[in-house]
C-alpha cells in the first residue's frame, strides 16, 4: 500500500516537473524575444531559475523513489546476492535518515509552531527568533521568498515518503531472500 502511494507521488512528481521544463523553456523564449526586441523582461528570468528549482527538487524525489539515480555500482557488482540486498537496505537506510534530517531542518528553518504561537505576526517572529524568512521578496517578482522555498519542506516530506516506502520494500525482499533460501527445494 505505501509503495503504491509512493509510487503515485513520483509519477506526479514527474508530471509536475515535465511541465516546470516545458515551462523553463517557453520562459527563456519568451525572455529572448523581449531581449532581441529591446525590452527584457527580468521578472521573466528569475520565475525561470525559480522553476527550474523546482523542477530539480520534484524530479529529485521521484529519481530517488525508483532508485535511478547516478551511482557507482563497482562495490555492489562485485557482491553476492545477499550482500547486495543488505546494501540495498543499507542505502534505502540512509536516504531516509537523510530525508529525516532534512525534514527536521525545514521544521526547524521554517517554526511554524513559533509562527502561530505569536499570532503570525511576522514583526514578533523575527524579534523572538532573530529568523527573518517571511520577511524577505524576491528581486523582481515581489513574492515572499518562503513561498519559492516551500518546495524544500516538500521535498523533505517526499523523499521521507519515498524512503520509507523503498526502505519497506527491501526489508521485505531480504526476508522473502531469507525465507525462500531455508525452504527445503529451494535453490541458490
Amino acid at each position: 500500500m505505501l509503495s503504491h502511494l509512493s509510487g503515485r507521488l513520483a509519477r506526479l512528481e514527474e508530471i509536475a516537473a515535465a511541465t516546470l521544463a516545458a515551462a523553463v523553456t517557453l520562459l527563456i523564449l519568451l525572455n529572448v524575444a523581449f531581449r532581441a526586441a529591446g525590452s527584457p523582461l527580468y521578472w521573466v528570468s528569475e520565475l525561470a531559475i525559480y522553476a527550474m528549482i523546482w523542477m530539480t527538487f520534484l524530479i529529485a524525489a521521484a529519481v530517488l523513489k525508483r532508485r535511478q539515480g547516478i551511482a557507482v555500482t563497482l562495490l555492489a557488482d562485485a557482491l553476492p546476492q545477499a550482500a547486495r540486498r543488505w546494501l540495498e537496505v543499507f542505502v534505502d537506510a540512509v536516504v531516509l535518515l537523510f530525508a529525516v534530517l532534512l525534514l527536521w531542518l525545514c521544521w526547524r528553518w521554517y517554526q511554524p509552531l513559533t509562527l502561530a504561537r505569536l499570532g503570525f505576526d511576522l514583526q514578533a517572529f523575527q524579534g523572538e527568533t532573530f529568523n527573518f524568512i517571511y520577511a524577505e521578496n524576491t528581486q523582481t517578482l515581489g513574492v515572499r521568498k518562503f513561498w519559492v522555498w516551500l518546495i524544500v519542506p516538500w521535498f523533505a516530506v517526499s523523499l521521507t515518503f519515498h524512503g520509507l516506502a523503498n526502505l519497506g520494500m527491501a526489508v521485505r525482499g531480504l526476508r522473502d531472500a531469507r525465507t525462500a533460501s531455508t525452504t527445503p527445494g529451494a535453490g541458490p
